[in-house]
């Protein structure tokens, strides 16, 4: 076999290097429509409207009403490289719109005719330009700008084949459609495939927009994030803000269909930022489970670049880790109110309902002395401020088993519809019990040696005892921890328990950690160990399991730097260890205090694994159950 003689240096046509470019930007028709509406955003539009035939391959024509394309510019329009929205690198690092590089038309023109008819406000007609003759001349349309794209791939048949089935490339249109229009509620969008309108979104507010991209059953759940922080003066941290929804950790799914990131209105699938909502999630949902959200962050352009992707989905930020640690507090503050903040005050005169508070206005950064200080207060898990977009059409109402059936699936209580039910009878309640009770109330039995009951001034409360108790001490132990503190407890008699070499010699290779975590374990003899301290809020646990659940996740992570990684695990370990197990019996006292302790504990809702630990059953609950009042 000869070797093929070296080819020389050459300069690509022009024609090549603008189909290379397509194949990094156009990987499908949804890519296209992306491109083009992003161009119609940039003109100013509040009205786009896309129109679709053979799912986008045979025809996409996306028309809007915004500040057109100058006659002799339209030339310009279709050439690789010219643009308007950028004139020097000052501007690239501080770009603000969707498109700069002005490759998108270029690139489309290359691998399908591409007709451009433009108006601006001022002319008196439209002028029309084509990428096969590129002459330039008069033609009918209204002030705006509509780009049609025929037979897509034709120039290269290779690409074609890779595509879907005309309904796949349709779906894939519709949800980069919806995707875009999340953020951008002031704008309207529709899409028409053949003569049907396949998406219809007026103009409204930013919540009914993202309620279209989130799955069913999410607002039931749904807690807001609301949080900013202003510039620190010196450069180190930019004004950000971070706005919208996060599902609540019993509606995690099995894929990561339902997350939503938008940086400055641009839909993101960034890496860094997907780690800080599995870092925010990390204390409330463990294994392969994936969080829902919805989330808009804005922030300085010149503290971001966009310019690190062809198709401009991944971004990279001037200071990542600053942009980390905002966004997981912020989360991790939606997701960690106490039991006391969650429970809905009983009802005065009317049956609960969801009232939506949330604007599109993203706030003004207000100012910080730490950087990143989240200063959100905490939403309430119950009363969420998300709302599913109206339908214009009354859902029939469920039934009165569905809704608790679906209640008792979900951890949350549901809205009552009082306009297809009869209203259940009222239950006064004394001004002073109104004052006195407790938000979760006050234990009256344990049932099945698993559930605490308890009556507030809703109704009836019922607990998880383990994952109550459970959450509870891992909280502790995690305030403990980092108070760098732990209380000890000292035991008057030390456990003394068999153990094999490896558990011995565990314990030898990290004493030191051992003692950070509040235990005091020696060998005690050969095959030994004791036992002498324990975490104060471990004090009645099984020392034997304890001790050997704890050394075992030491084996694991090995080193001091695995352990620090590993720490949260570890605690969870020990708080699974120390709480109170099936079929104890608990007094009166106990479950009261059981009760106290959830009311000051933060993410008392879940338990360690995103199980919710109690749930609410008022009285208009009880009565439809029973189907009093019919």
């Amino acid at each position: 076999m000869t070797d093929s003689p070296a080819r020389a240096i050459q300069v690509l046509p022009d024609v090549l290097i603008s189909q290379i470019a397509a194949g990094e930007v156009v990987e499908r028709p949804a890519s296209v429509v992306k491109e083009l509406i992003e161009n119609s955003l940039d003109a100013g539009a509040r009205r786009i409207e896309v129109r679709l035939q053979g799912g986008g391959v045979r025809r996409i024509a996306v028309s809007d009403d915004g500040g057109g394309i100058a006659a002799d510019q339209l030339g310009l329009a279709l050439q690789r490289h010219a643009t308007s929205k950028i004139a020097s690198l000052d501007d690239l690092e501080r770009v603000g719109t969707f498109g700069f590089r002005g490759e998108a038309l270029a690139a489309i023109a290359s691998v399908a005719d591409v007709t451009l008819v433009s108006r601006t406000p001022d002319a008196d007609h439209a002028w029309r330009i084509d990428s096969t003759a590129g002459i330039v001349e008069p033609a009918a349309g209204n002030p705006g700008t509509r780009i049609e794209v025929r037979d897509l791939f034709h120039a290269t048949p290779a690409r074609r084949k890779f595509l879907r089935s005309e309904a796949t490339e349709l779906a894939h249109c519709v949800a980069t459609v919806e995707r875009v229009a999340a953020a951008h509620p002031d704008v309207s969008f529709q899409v028409w495939h053949d003569i049907r309108r396949v998406l219809d979104a007026p103009a409204g507010s930013l919540r009914d927009r993202a309620a279209v991209l989130m799955p069913e059953g999410f607002a039931a759940g749904a807690r807001a994030v609301d949080a900013a922080v202003e510039p620190d003066g010196r450069g180190a941290v930019a004004a950000i803000a971070l706005r919208g929804w996060v599902g609540a950790p019993t509606a995690a799914r099995a894929r990561g269909d339902a997350q939503f990131f938008y940086v400055n209105d641009r839909y993101v699938r960034d890496k860094l930022l997907s780690h800080a909502l599995r870092a925010a999630y990390a204390d409330v949902l463990h294994g392969s489970a994936q969080p829902a959200y919805c989330l808009y962050l804005r922030i300085d352009p010149a503290a971001v670049d966009v310019n690190v992707h062809p198709a401009k989905s991944e971004v990279r930020f001037r200071d990542g880790s600053a942009v980390h640690e905002f966004v997981r507090k912020a989360v991790e503050r939606a997701l960690a109110p106490t039991g006391a903040a969650t429970v809905v005050p009983a009802p005065a005169t009317a049956a609960p309902t969801y009232t939506p508070t949330y604007t599109p206005d993203l706030p003004t950064p207000r100012q910080s002395d730490l950087a990143l200080t989240v200063q959100a207060p905490a939403p309430s898990a119950t009363t969420s401020t998300w709302a599913p977009p109206p339908t214009g059409m009354t859902a029939p109402s469920p039934s009165a088993r569905a809704r608790i059936d679906a209640m008792l699936a979900d951890g949350v209580r549901f809205p009552m519809d009082a306009a297809h039910e009869p209203a259940p009878p009222r239950y006064p309640v004394a001004a002073e019990s109104a004052a006195l009770a407790p938000p979760l109330g006050y234990a009256i039995a344990q049932l099945g040696g698993v559930y605490v009951l308890a009556r507030n001034d809703r109704g009836l409360v019922i607990v998880d005892m383990h994952a109550a108790h459970e959450r509870v001490v891992y909280e502790e132990l995690k305030q403990s921890w980092n108070a760098d503190a732990p209380a000890r407890q000292e035991l008057l008699i030390p456990h003394v328990f068999r153990a094999d070499a490896l558990d011995v010699a565990t314990a030898q290779d990290h004493a030191e950690a051992l003692a950070r975590m509040g235990l005091d374990l020696r060998p005690a003899g050969p095959g030994q160990l004791a036992l002498r301290a324990v975490p104060a809020p471990l004090a009645d646990s099984d020392a034997p399991a304890l001790v050997r659940g704890i050394l075992a996740q030491l084996r694991e992570t090995g080193s001091e730097r695995g352990f620090t990684e590993h720490r949260d695990e570890l605690l969870a370990t020990m708080a699974c260890h120390a709480a109170v197990r099936a079929n104890r019996s608990l007094t009166l006292d106990e479950m009261n205090a059981l009760l106290r302790r959830m009311e000051r504990t933060e993410r008392a809702d879940q338990c360690n694994h995103g199980r919710p630990t109690w749930v609410q059953l008022g009285m208009e609950d009880l009565d439809r159950m029973f189907l009093r009042g019919r």
